[in-house]
């Protein structure tokens, strides 16, 4: 069902090689007693008499006996395969799965536009309620991290936090662009997830978060608070890092925004 991604590569002078470890989120390498996101909720729900709006991702173990749905991505069409059941938590491939786009008889979707990096991310969490790697709570020290593929038996080994992007040229923050796919596909919790995981992110260049801010702006609505919000903040906050890199004024020099 999913796909290898490729990894690339971006060198950048001395100056611009500017982290961002003092404005990360308290992210922990510690192993010990962790619990996913989706249990914490789970945990938290049944503590919590009070009703609350249902987890719409569907339950791990759920049926899935619906017809598969062949979904070629982006310009190479790279083929993924996913139960229409699962697919059809989103409003946007509910949509499709009504059959308005559906070639003809063969429950085949096109998606030329899409990163296969990207899309194969949205397909994890459509069945697992998470993508790698996944956001993890510590109960010892309270906090929320991502899980440390090193430490973690059951990881996939070391995971890019950025994708390149061949329609602008530079790499992107994967989280961001997960963010982006969630709104086009009416996938609120995804938007929430991705969020938080990107805040625990460090070790960011400084080129790599304009270039994904300006991408987060283009493919955002106007309306959005969370997102455009979190890249207004950590500019403001990191202005002093981007002025000694050299980067945000070579980006005005540019003309980038």
């Amino acid at each position: 069902m999913f796909v290898r991604r490729g990894h690339h590569n971006e060198s950048f002078s001395k100056h611009h090689n500017t982290s961002f470890d003092k404005h990360r989120a308290g992210k922990s390498t510690s192993s010990k007693q962790k619990r996913s996101f989706r249990d914490h909720a789970a945990a938290v729900k049944k503590l919590d008499v009070k009703p609350k709006k249902p987890d719409h991702s569907p339950p791990v173990g759920s049926t899935l006996t619906s017809p598969i749905v062949t979904i070629c991505v982006g310009p190479e069409q790279r083929l993924f395969a996913a139960h229409q059941d699962v697919l059809s938590h989103s409003p946007f491939f509910a949509a499709i799965c009504r059959g308005q786009f559906l070639e003809s008889g063969s429950k085949r979707v096109n998606l030329p536009e899409e990163l296969p990096e990207i899309f194969s991310s949205v397909l994890e969490y459509l069945y697992k309620g998470d993508y790698y790697p996944r956001l993890l709570h510590n109960k010892r020290r309270n906090t929320w991290e991502l899980e440390d593929p090193e430490n973690n038996n059951g990881g996939r080994g070391n995971v890019e936090s950025t994708v390149y992007s061949h329609g602008s040229g530079q790499l992107l923050l994967k989280d961001t662009m997960l963010y982006c796919t969630a709104e086009r596909y009416g996938m609120e919790e995804l938007k929430r997830l991705a969020l938080r995981k990107q805040v625990l992110q460090s070790g960011i260049q400084c080129s790599t978060i304009l270039a994904s801010a300006r991408y987060a702006y283009a493919n955002t609505p106007d309306s959005d608070s969370k997102l455009r919000a979190h890249y207004l903040a950590l500019i403001i906050r990191s202005r002093s890092t981007f002025k000694r890199s050299g980067t945000m004024q070579m980006e005005m020099e540019q003309g980038g925004t």
